[in-house]
């Protein structure tokens, strides 16, 4: 029998405790559509030593919520697992470079089109107000290069001082109008295969579109741009992925831009694809058998 471990976040991290299951249910119905056992395992079970993932056939860390809560344990949890040579998808090295967002920086190296963006090891007030007078944008975006689900993540106007600021680095970006009128669209693809595209949307007045924050999702058909700019993304990442979500927006130009290439735990929207999750796993059951 498939032995499938499937990682989920640290029971005692009660931020996620009322979804995380859901998703997890999701992902067993699909799972186990291709005749395997799903086990669920807390991610920070396995940082010091990998034996207790060793007896699985496949390790998917899709649901490892909470990586940026402690960034050097998953730091090292990846380093463990990818020394055990754990059949892990997406591979460890992934699991590493893709839980801090400076990754954007490399793929714009290669011709992915980002928002304009400033790096900086720790953000300062002046860092802020200097963005404003150079791009002359009314609203600027600041977060941490490790976060997850809007984790302080500010929203700043001229003169608006800086609460609860990112700890050590940080990005700031201008706000893209568009995120509020036409939300941030997601493509997924398994096993290098498109799948499924989801629109999401603020409620009024917000400009987080988690679903914690009310956001308001539906299913979209992505148009020869949007295509175009996942699949320069996923041709621009080296390492072999089982599924890839990538996130966009247009800027004040109307182009498209990408905001994430989420490779670690995001969300597959499961209950928007119309297929649903047959890609998914479709792709794992090649990953099975490779």
């Amino acid at each position: 029998m498939t032995r499938i471990a499937v990682l989920t976040p640290d029971p005692s991290d009660k931020s996620y405790i009322g979804r995380w299951p859901e998703v997890l249910a999701r992902l067993k119905t699909t799972l186990e559509g291709t005749g395997a056992t799903v086990t669920a395992t807390a991610w920070t079970d396995h940082v010091e030593d990998a034996a207790g993932l060793e007896p699985y056939d496949l390790i998917l860390p899709v649901i490892a919520w909470g990586y940026h809560r402690d960034h050097d344990l998953w730091l090292a949890g990846c380093e463990t697992w990818s020394h055990a040579g754990l059949p892990l998808a997406n591979p460890a090295e992934v699991l590493r470079w893709n839980s801090d967002k400076a990754y954007l920086a490399r793929l714009a190296d290669q011709g992915v089109p980002i928002p304009p963006t400033r790096w900086t090891d720790r953000v300062t007030q002046d860092q802020v107000d200097a963005a404003f007078a150079e791009t002359g944008a009314p609203v600027l975006i600041v977060k941490p290069t490790v976060s997850a689900g809007a984790f302080r993540t500010l929203r700043l106007t001229p003169g608006q001082p800086m609460t609860d600021a990112p700890e050590g680095a940080a990005m700031i970006q201008p706000y893209l109008k568009s995120i509020e009128t036409e939300g941030e669209t997601s493509l997924l693809f398994f096993g290098g295969r498109f799948s499924h595209a989801v629109n999401k949307r603020p409620v009024p007045g917000d400009f987080r579109i988690q679903m914690q924050f009310g956001g308001l999702y539906r299913t979209v058909t992505p148009d020869a741009e949007a295509m175009a700019l996942a699949e320069q993304v996923l041709a621009a990442i080296a390492e072999p992925l089982l599924y890839a979500r990538i996130d966009m927006a247009r800027d004040d130009a109307g182009a498209w831009v990408l905001m994430e290439a989420e490779l670690i735990e995001p969300d597959f929207y499961l209950d928007h694809d119309p297929a649903n999750g047959a890609g998914f796993a479709a792709a794992v059951a090649a990953r099975l058998k490779a």
